[in-house]
């Protein structure tokens, strides 16, 4: 009793075994090195370890303390538990010698010797070495076990089959019922060994997503952080430059003020001195002196005087205009970390042709619209463009932020952009930007435009428009249009009230145009024009 008290003492939590380099948990329980060190490897990322017998939590990797006295006495105990189980030949009393079988009839152990000398009739079975007998016999009629009764499902000796409670039922072979038994547990075996390596590819893809996932957060992590830096960097120079244009246009107006006061001092001066000279006219007792003196009326003229006042006014203030204008560009950069700071990359976007007019093809894809001179014989629905080569996408948007992206290099006359599920399928009003349920980028010719509710707000064509952007932010009411060729420009904001849902829009006349999908990297953006660029 004491033994069994001191093996299971020994017994580690994990593996259940006697302790193999016992160590100790903070918390006091032991494990064996191999078994805790498994474990802690897989709690490794999770930001906290835990004991696998009490739960107590650990933050940082648990310091792992040696138990030698513990590890020596598990040792002795181990190798006398392994003694006992040995079973040594019955014949052999001189020496123990380690048996070879067992013979159920005998009840004793053999060695390879006396294996060979021993009883060969059925009656004397050897099996494996074995000090427990009493499973291989009858409990009832301490006869051999022979016999399995499948309806029972027991091991039977004869007796049990000719008079006893088995006696009709279906009977096979001990061997017969094992071999039987054995097939279906290899049909067990080879399943199981199937989900266990389906379960080890899982256990490896979720190990390699965690990775993927750790390191994802240090990239994004040092691109928002260069981000900000440079936004910083690039905010102290403008910060610089304005400063300095308030302090040149400050000395620029302090000197035109000193100017026109030096001037007009001089000419004060002058009136001074002529105002003495009349005031000397007009104290003079003899008429032929005054009159002969020149007239003096000119210096009263108002002409002088307005000229010196427009001189006044011309030094005017501060140009709030042009310093205005470099603080907006604040405006395009927080607009632009917003875009590209929770935005990680381009919505999936598959056009739906139960939309698409009928001189409209669309791709096996679902990514390609071309304009075709070929009727393509769709019939008629209420969802349907009748009267322009327009497609709407299968995806519909009613919340977040979303943007993706077209390729319109192939065409010369095209409309992108966003419309209301509502809109009309036929007339006027059924051509996007031209209603007031949708939003376009429209090419016609050279000429760009965003265009809603019939109005359109022309744009340069200095730009590259090979390839687009739209940008949604629902909640916000703000659906952006950029050019993403030599770098990421920003063309135009709308902001708008969506009460519906919106759809990607696509109208074609010539060529065709593709969504792209390519994942673009956070960008960076230029204080000097408020355009984001880098990919």
């Amino acid at each position: 009793m004491e033994s069994a008290y001191l093996r299971q003492e020994l017994d580690c939590f994990i593996c259940l075994n006697i302790y193999r380099d016992p160590v100790r948990l903070r918390c006091g329980h032991i494990f064996c090195r191999v078994c805790i060190d498994r474990v802690l490897d897989t709690q490794e990322g999770s930001g906290v370890y835990t004991c696998p017998e009490c739960r107590a939590e650990l933050q940082d990797h648990p310091v792992l303390e040696k138990k030698r006295k513990l590890c020596n006495i598990a040792e002795h105990v181990r190798s006398i538990s392994e003694e006992e189980t040995q079973i040594f030949c019955s014949y052999c009393v001189l020496f123990p010698v380690p048996a070879l079988r067992t013979c159920i009839k005998c009840e004793a152990s053999l060695c390879d010797i006396h294996c060979k000398t021993h009883n060969k009739s059925a009656e004397h079975v050897l099996i494996d070495p074995t000090i427990s007998l009493e499973k291989t016999k009858c409990s009832i009629h301490d006869e051999m076990l022979k016999y399995y009764c499948t309806e029972d499902a027991a091991c039977i000796c004869l007796s049990c089959c000719l008079i006893g409670e088995h006696r009709g039922h279906k009977m096979e072979s001990l061997d017969e019922a094992s071999d039987k038994k054995k097939e279906k547990l290899r049909n067990v075996l080879q399943k199981l060994t199937t989900k266990r390596e389906a379960t080890e590819k899982r256990v490896q893809s979720l190990q390699e997503r965690r990775r993927e996932d750790q390191e994802k957060p240090a990239g994004v992590t040092e691109t928002v952080t260069a981000l900000f830096r440079d936004i910083r960097r690039q905010l102290d120079d403008l910060e610089k430059r304005v400063l300095n244009e308030i302090s040149r246009q400050e000395e620029s107006v302090s000197l035109s003020v000193s100017d026109l006061i030096q001037q007009l001092q001089i000419k004060k001066d002058e009136l001074s001195r002529k105002m003495r000279h009349i005031e000397e006219l007009c104290n003079m007792s003899d008429p032929v002196t005054v009159l002969q003196t020149p007239d003096t009326g000119d210096l009263c003229g108002t002409e002088d005087r307005e000229r010196h006042d427009d001189q006044v006014h011309g030094v005017g203030d501060l140009d709030v205009g042009l310093i205005s204008g470099k603080l907006h560009t604040l405006y395009d950069i927080i607009t632009g970390i917003n875009v590209w700071v929770y935005v990680q990359g381009p919505t999936d976007i598959l056009m739906d042709v139960n939309t698409a007019g009928d001189n409209i093809h669309i791709s096996d894809d679902m990514k390609t619209a071309s304009w075709s001179q070929i009727d393509q014989n769709r019939p008629e629905t209420p969802e349907r463009f009748q009267d322009y080569e327009q497609v709407l996408s299968t995806r519909r948007f009613s919340s977040g932020r979303h943007y993706w992206e077209v390729d319109v290099s192939k065409s010369v006359s095209w409309s992108v952009g966003m419309c209301n599920a509502s809109i009309d399928r036929r007339g006027d009003q059924s051509l996007i930007g031209w209603n007031n349920k949708s939003w376009c980028l429209d090419r016609t010719g050279d000429v760009y435009s965003v265009i809603h509710d019939s109005k359109g707000i022309r744009l340069s064509n200095n730009i590259p428009y090979d390839r687009v952007r739209i940008y949604l932010d629902y909640e916000a009411g703000q659906l952006s249009f950029y050019s993403l060729c030599d770098r990421i420009r920003h063309l135009h904001t709308v902001t708008a009230t969506f009460t519906e849902p919106l759809h990607a829009a696509l109208c074609v006349w010539d060529g065709g145009i593709k969504i792209s999908g390519e994942n673009q990297k956070l960008g960076e953006i230029c204080l000097e024009t408020g355009d984001i660029i880098g990919r």
